[in-house]
């Protein structure tokens, strides 16, 4: 498994972080989602023989949201 942080853009409420939670569940290979709204930051765990950081990032801009890399 593997793990990613990174920020987003676009979030105000409750139904943002839903919503985004729900995209990112949805992409294969996700297996845990943690979103704060405040820190406005997602950290999710993840399968990276099935999925990468770049379909994390499609499914929230799918999502109408933005993702922002997070500098380590």
């Amino acid at each position: 498994m593997a793990t990613t942080t990174f920020g987003i853009e676009g979030m105000t409420c409750g139904h943002c972080v839903k919503s985004v939670t729900k995209a990112l569940q949805s992409t294969p290979g996700v297996s845990s989602v943690q979103i704060e709204l405040d820190s406005k930051q997602a950290d999710v765990e993840f399968d990276s023989d099935l999925t990468n950081e770049d379909a994390l990032f499609d499914a929230v801009r799918q999502a109408d949201f933005t993702p922002v890399k997070k500098n380590r």
